[in-house]
């Protein structure tokens, strides 16, 4: 007790206190000034650094001097009778109180002044970043540094097989794709040609590709052989081929040499060291690409089944971050279609998402899925396009991570650069209609009703069946003041949920109210257990904000 009546009277608690005071309010004026001043990005650390020493140096300070009528003294030489600590506390109470109003005067000017307008020059920036290296080629470029990866033909006589020839094929594809000067379609395009009797020369102008990479892979035990050949569009010249018979744990040594062959016979120049395969064991590498294909198919008897396939991969291999964020991505979906309580599915994703990056803190689809669990668990729309953009930065030539970019951009308002992005997305993989859907609400949100209308009807010519495309398209026929053409749309919608929500909106625009309601009791009954949220949709739609808030 008489220690902290000690510490008390030579004002040491008052001394640490305005210290962390003034030590916070100097990191948060060196954050803003440090990007200002283009000062090297240690300089914070370096600000950081030399606060945390200074601390116990003041504490210290403050118990062995006093400051006197006659300047510092030691503490030891200053008779009791003669000590001013209290009234030198009461300037230390002043000096806090200071300092704290100059802290929250900071705190308010940062929050609602610079840290918007920081933001928005932040996102700005990462956007034309994004979009200049996703800039459309020259046509003489184009021809020489573009190229689509198809799906390798499986020929193992084993069908259930197919999964290790589609997952070594996109493997492939992401690795060539991570080279910035090669210009690589995405993988939903590329796919979409799976089992389709097309030519080369129609394929690649789909895909707005010169080259195309081909092959087949035939796997007997821990035998494999792959063959592989680029062909060049216009004239079906074949400029490589090439067919590997290897052991199985020569798979990742192949995709290297295959891509090294390709940049080659491109004659591409790679400004970095080229990229490498991440390898693991044959097992382990089939329990993920097996886990990965069983995953895509997202429903309630596959989710379980991925999981099961990804959790033997990392026992085997807690190293191998690809299985790690794959299995936090299954561990979400069981979230979305409620096989799993919510809480208790992103907190194991989660966790899993830190083992990713823990094994390889430069894994890019870690940042995804953490992006992933930002937007989707957290609601934290900011860090989750924080993830996506640092998923993106180690992956530019991504065009599912530009897309996810640019969700990310329309939940936190910035819709002109959302749609931007979702261009340059859509010029790498403009045949996947779900990217296109995802524009086309955000050009419905910035009000660009025309354009969101062209893009709905694109997804529906990609593909019609879609899920809630004709129910999207009838909503902006409706805000177009077109309730008629709406209906027509509204009711070719396959999904009962969209369908019912987009009747009950469309009769009531249309001034048939016992319709509208008889639609809505129906999705009430039949749908109530997960479409809460387009009940209150229908409820705001027809002025009911009490309705729809309940």
């Amino acid at each position: 007790m008489n220690f902290f009546t000690e510490l008390k009277r030579r004002n040491v608690f008052k001394v640490a206190a305005a210290y962390i005071i003034v030590a916070w309010l100097l990191l948060q004026v060196s954050d803003t000034l440090v990007p200002a001043l283009h000062l090297p990005e240690w300089f914070n650390s370096g600000v950081a650094f030399a606060l945390i020493i200074g601390f116990p140096i003041a504490v210290i300070f403050a118990w062995a001097f006093e400051m006197t009528p006659d300047g510092l003294k030691k503490e030891k030489d200053v008779d009791r009778s003669q000590s001013i600590a209290k009234v030198t506390g009461n300037k230390l109470n002043n000096a806090i109180i200071g300092v704290l109003v100059l802290a929250l005067g900071y705190f308010v000017l940062d929050k609602f002044v610079l840290d918007p307008e920081r933001d928005a020059a932040e996102i700005a920036s990462a956007v034309q970043n994004a979009q200049e290296k996703v800039q459309e080629p020259a046509a003489t470029e184009q021809a020489e540094k573009s190229i689509a990866v198809l799906p390798f033909v499986n020929m193992t006589s084993d069908r259930e097989q197919e999964y290790f020839s589609d997952g070594l094929s996109e493997e492939l594809l992401n690795l060539l794709a991570k080279m910035p000067e090669l210009r690589v379609a995405a993988r939903t395009s590329s796919f979409s040609f799976k089992g389709k009797n097309l030519e080369i020369p129609e394929i690649a102008s789909r895909l707005k590709v010169a080259h195309i990479l081909e092959g087949s892979v035939r796997k007997s035990g821990d035998q494999i052989r792959i063959t592989a050949q680029l062909v060049k569009a216009d004239d079906g010249y074949h400029l490589w081929s090439e067919t590997y018979d290897r052991q199985l744990d020569n798979v990742f040594q192949i995709q290297d040499e295959i891509a090294g062959e390709v940049v080659r016979a491109l004659k591409v120049t790679l400004l970095n060291e080229a990229p490498k395969s991440r390898e693991t064991s044959p097992e382990v590498y089939q329990l993920y690409l097996e886990g990965q294909h069983v995953r895509r198919q997202v429903s309630a008897p596959t989710l379980p089944q991925a999981i099961n396939l990804l959790k033997q991969a990392v026992a085997l291999d807690p190293t191998y971050a690809p299985a790690w964020a794959e299995l936090a991505y299954a561990y979400m979906w069981e979230a979305g279609i409620g096989l799993t309580p919510i809480d208790e599915a992103f907190a194991l994703a989660d966790q899993a998402i830190e083992r990713a990056l823990e094994a390889d803190p430069g894994y890019s689809r870690a940042y995804f899925v953490k992006g992933a669990s930002q937007m989707y668990n957290k609601f934290n729309f900011k860090a989750a396009y924080e993830g996506y953009q640092h998923a993106l930065e180690l992956e530019p030539g991504n065009a599912f991570l530009l897309g996810q970019n640019a969700t990310a951009l329309r939940a936190i308002g910035r819709m002109d650069q959302s749609i931007a992005l979702f261009e340059q997305a859509l010029a790498l993989d403009p045949l996947m209609s779900e990217m296109r859907s995802w524009q086309a609400l955000a050009l419905s949100y910035a009000g660009q009703l025309d354009e969101a209308e062209s893009a709905y009807r694109t997804v529906l010519t990609l593909s019609p069946d879609f899920s809630g495309a004709h129910y999207r398209l009838g909503r902006i026929l409706i805000a177009k003041g077109m309730p008629g053409v709406a209906l027509e749309q509204i009711k070719q919608e396959k999904s009962s949920t969209y369908s019912l929500t987009g009747l009950a909106m469309v009769h009531h625009a249309l001034g048939s109210q016992e319709s509208s309601q008889r639609a809505l009791d129906e999705l009430i009954r039949t749908m109530a257990g997960h479409a809460a949220y387009q009940i209150a949709e229908v409820y705001g739609f027809r002025g009911d904000s009490d309705k729809a808030f309940e």
